[in-house]
Formats: structure tokens, C-alpha cells, sequence
């Protein structure tokens, strides 16, 4: 058996599973509803307030479906009932952001401003504050659409390992180099 894909999910109080046709999973809760086709070789059941996936057979391509799917739908029951977030530093003179709705703003030491519009699933809230780094902090229920934004926004300056400048996760620890004079 897979070690991650035996595991039963518990569904907390306020999150309503529904399996529907075509092994489609759809799941509400406080934070709002996802949806996701689950493999119709598997099997997902709901009792007592527990989700389980089972798999038919040990074959090579249902073991490693069968954790996968169990780790997708347990992100989705985390994300309908706490939400995900994930926090962005801009590091570097001048770096600026704001936002104005679902629109990002970055100014990020090019010729021009990016303007960015990001999904309406995704909520933006913008932190600019005298003597530290611009923040950009992203919430969503959907784990998978907030790690792509947050891909698709540090793509426009990542971290370089001089100087560290660019947009780098709160947090993130990086593989920094000495440069020229270290020899010296």
C-alpha cells in the first residue's frame, strides 16, 4: 500500500463532500468550493465524516495514482476550510508594489511598471512601510492556482545570489556567492 494514499482525510466541521458522476469530487466549505476529477479506476468513499481513496490493483500506475489523488484532495479540504497563503518580499532599491483590486502593480527597476491581473479566486493585499521590503500577501482556497501566481509573479526578478535583489519568499533561505573580491 502507498503510505500517503492509506491515509484517511478527516473532514472537519463546516466542509460538505460530494462525489459526483464521472468521479468528479466537489467540496464547499467556509473559504468556498473545488472541484476535481479523480481517476475512475479509484475509488473514493465517505463515512463518518472520513475520506478515504482505495485503489484497485498494485499496479505501477494505480500506486502512484493513488497517493497523488489522496494529497490532492486533502490540499482541497485544508483549502475550503483554513485557505492557504503565502507571503512575497520585494529586496532591492526602489522596488515598489500596490494594488488597486485584482490588479498588481510591480515597479521592479525596468523602463516600465507591470501591471499583472490576477485570478478573482486569488484575494491580493499590498504592504509598503518606511525602512523595510515592499510585501505582497496572496490568499486562496486553491493550493495549486496560488502556487502559480506566486511562480508566475517572482519570474519577473528572482533572487539573484550577489547581492540577493529580486522577489524571494518570506523566509526563504538562499544560496548566496562571494563574488569577485573573495579571493582577495
Amino acid at each position: 500500500m502507498s503510505r500517503i494514499g492509506k491515509l484517511p482525510i478527516s473532514l472537519p466541521s463546516g466542509v460538505a463532500v460530494t462525489v459526483g458522476e464521472d468521479n468528479v469530487i466537489t467540496l464547499k466549505g467556509p473559504k468556498g468550493e473545488l472541484k476535481q476529477h479523480v481517476n475512475p479506476d479509484l475509488k473514493v468513499e465517505v463515512e463518518n465524516g472520513v475520506l478515504t481513496v482505495a485503489r484497485p490493483t498494485d499496479d505501477k500506475e494505480h500506486r502512484a495514482m493513488h497517493g497523488l489523488y489522496r494529497s490532492l484532495l486533502n490540499n482541497m479540504v485544508i483549502g475550503v476550510s483554513e485557505g492557504f497563503k503565502k507571503e512575497l518580499e520585494l529586496v532591492g532599491v526602489g522596488y515598489r508594489v500596490s494594488n488597486n483590486g485584482q490588479i498588481l502593480e510591480l515597479s521592479l527597476g525596468y523602463t516600465h511598471n507591470i501591471f499583472l491581473e490576477l485570478p478573482k479566486e486569488v484575494k491580493v493585499e499590498t504592504k509598503m512601510e518606511r525602512n523595510k521590503n515592499p510585501l505582497i500577501i496572496l490568499e486562496s482556497s486553491d493550493k495549486q492556482l496560488l502556487g502559480q501566481v506566486c511562480a508566475k509573479i517572482r519570474s519577473f526578478r528572482k533572487p539573484e545570489p550577489y547581492k540577493g535583489k529580486g522577489i524571494k519568499f518570506v523566509g526563504e533561505q538562499l544560496r548566496r556567492k562571494s563574488g569577485k573580491t573573495a579571493g582577495k
